[in-house]
């Protein structure tokens, strides 16, 4: 199973990164949202986790346009320090399957990922 991580602090990215890769999973990973859209494009991931803040285009725009341009569901998890109500509601209506605020486990992280994709 490809996931793909897109967050643009190299700190948290390498954590998550080797976490997944630890669980079994094949990750793809990039530091700004223009080259996830691409790689979504090119690579079809399985998953895609997403920070919110992102530079060239947001986390948000990211699910809305996997959800535009893919026929098939791809599960897509939200991480960010935002926690206003609007912010996390708006992620929802375009489409994404979760959201985590940024203090998370990286053991919570995983049991969402499974929980997504069983």
């Amino acid at each position: 199973m490809k996931i793909l991580v897109a967050e643009d602090e190299p700190m948290l990215l390498k954590t998550i990164e080797l976490k997944l890769k630890k669980e079994g999973y094949e990750v793809i990973t990039t530091p700004d949202g223009r080259d996830a859209v691409s790689k979504i494009e090119e690579l079809d991931p399985d998953m895609v986790i997403t920070d919110i803040m992102m530079p060239y285009v947001s986390g948000l725009e990211i699910v809305a346009i996997v959800r535009k341009k893919t026929s098939k569901r791809i599960p897509i998890i939200i991480l960010s320090a935002m926690e206003q109500e609007e912010v996390v509601m708006e992620a929802y209506e375009l489409g994404a399957d979760d959201y985590i605020i940024n203090r998370f486990i990286l053991t919570e992280l995983v049991i969402r990922v499974k929980r997504l994709v069983s």
